[in-house]
């Protein structure tokens, strides 16, 4: 069964409001009756990986530039969005119920592989469904976004569910978002779907960084050879088409389904892999994109730390 957001028990008789029970802060709204966007304290910079289709990758995309983005000297947090299927804590290998600030009430991100991580998956048990209707876990985004204690960062990537629906639109118009990286297959059946996720994000004014054509080919694990099983260069074509920019491929290969089954992302547990290597140059591009290099200051990369055993809180 569903825990939900942490409670403690009811105020002492005093009136005075004990830990926990307060409501999720009232959002400021324009004449037109549209939410006006509040900033995430501490958070410099936020980005969405999204997609239009589910089974694309985009969790395992997420996590693996938000790590490539960590090893470039700057501070990154990870939310996860998706309420219904959450999958940063398996593959974050974190596990527990996040704590509470003492003071202002707020959440405590969980961290691993110095990655702060926040999500629903924590508040559960694995294999519990959540069963809620569009109020409750309205109630519950609105939460994940503005009750959380990142301290500060420079990135915040929130990995989306697919599609285009209650979450994006509340993200899209609650929060000031840098941009979103939308995450496809080569596929046709999945590209159709990406282009709606394309559309829905420019007729709310959020900023598209690109497509990650994921899946883009096979590598056989006995003899590297290379086939394109989900088809040849359909992001790719589909960026021109649309006008944005595309960011890059990464291929299919059973070890980044093994490493992010064991809560390992590949950045992390295969540094010098070729794997490795397709989330560096697009987590590259969207840098670029966040900090342009004439304006930025010269960083060293630093070494992300080997992977963990499972956390908790």
């Amino acid at each position: 069964m569903a825990r939900g957001i942490p409670k403690k028990p009811p105020p002492p008789s005093s009136g005075a409001r004990a830990p926990g029970t307060g409501p999720a802060p009232t959002m400021p709204r324009m004449q037109r009756g549209l939410p006006q966007k509040m900033p995430i304290r501490g958070v410099k910079h936020v980005i969405a990986v999204a997609s239009g289709k589910g089974g694309v990758g985009k969790s395992t995309t997420a996590v693996n530039l938000a790590m490539a983005i960590a090893g470039m000297n700057k501070r990154v947090g990870i939310l996860d969005a998706d309420i219904f299927g959450p999958s940063i804590p398996r593959l974050m290998n974190l596990s527990g119920e996040p704590e509470l600030t003492g003071t202002e009430d707020r959440l405590v991100p969980l961290t691993n592989f110095g990655v702060k991580c926040m999500s629903m998956g924590f508040l559960v048990g694995e294999d519990a469904p959540v069963v809620w209707r569009g109020l409750m876990v309205m109630k519950a985004l609105q939460q994940l976004l503005h009750q959380v204690d990142w301290g500060d960062l420079d990135l915040l990537v929130i990995d989306m569910p697919p599609g285009t629906g209650d979450t994006q639109l509340t993200i899209s118009q609650q929060i000031p978002l840098s941009g979103v990286v939308i995450v496809s297959t080569p596929q046709d059946i999945a590209l159709i779907d990406a282009r709606k996720g394309v559309n829905m994000f420019k007729k709310v004014n959020v900023p598209i960084l690109g497509i990650v054509q994921n899946m883009s080919l096979h590598i056989c694990s006995n003899c590297n050879h290379e086939s394109h099983i989900f088809g040849d260069g359909g992001a790719e074509r589909t960026a021109k088409e649309m006008d944005m920019d595309f960011l890059g491929d990464v291929a299919l290969h059973a070890e980044i389904c093994q490493l992010s089954d064991k809560g390992q992302p590949v950045v992390v547990a295969r540094p010098e892999s070729k794997h490795t290597q397709y989330y560096k140059a697009i987590a590259s591009k969207i840098a670029d994109k966040l900090w342009p290099p004439s304006s930025a200051t010269t960083t060293t990369t630093t070494t992300i730390s080997t992977p963990s055993s499972p956390s908790s809180s």
